[in-house]
């Protein structure tokens, strides 16, 4: 019985700790053009990857991060920072592939966040689009 017990308790604690790493992982802003999509610290940015375009009307952008991260965590992390800054979450998809799709609405904008996984790192693409406010 004790034996049962302590083999429960050995394999909820990394789950447990798993869990608060998530939870405690700071963001920051996305950049400049998107304040309100955070980026867990420790993904860096791959300009290369990344594209900005700007019209009178809307903004849109792929943003391209890369990081030593689980991806299921990474995924947490962002859906956690994105909910918080009042995204609602529209859906997910996961494949066998290890690829995780997650799309977030808020105000008639819309972010789309794909992770895949490479060789040495975790990569997450946020898309976005923003509608602007043309002056009159």
């Amino acid at each position: 019985m004790k034996t049962t017990r302590a083999l429960g308790l050995t394999a909820l604690l990394p789950v447990v700790l798993l869990l608060a790493a998530c939870a405690t992982t700071p963001t920051r802003p996305l950049r400049s053009e998107f304040q309100d999509i955070p980026v867990p610290k420790g993904m860096t940015y791959v300009p290369d990857r990344s594209t900005i375009i700007e019209t009178p009307n809307v903004k849109a952008a792929r943003f391209v991060y890369r990081g030593r991260f689980e991806l299921e965590s990474l995924a947490v992390v962002m859906r956690t920072g994105l909910e918080g800054s009042g995204w609602r979450h529209r859906g997910s998809t996961t494949t066998s592939v290890s690829t995780t799709n997650q799309v977030y609405e808020k105000s008639g904008n819309f972010v789309q966040v794909f992770f895949w996984e490479g060789s040495w790192y975790t990569y997450m693409e946020v898309t976005a689009s923003q509608t602007l406010h043309a002056a009159r």
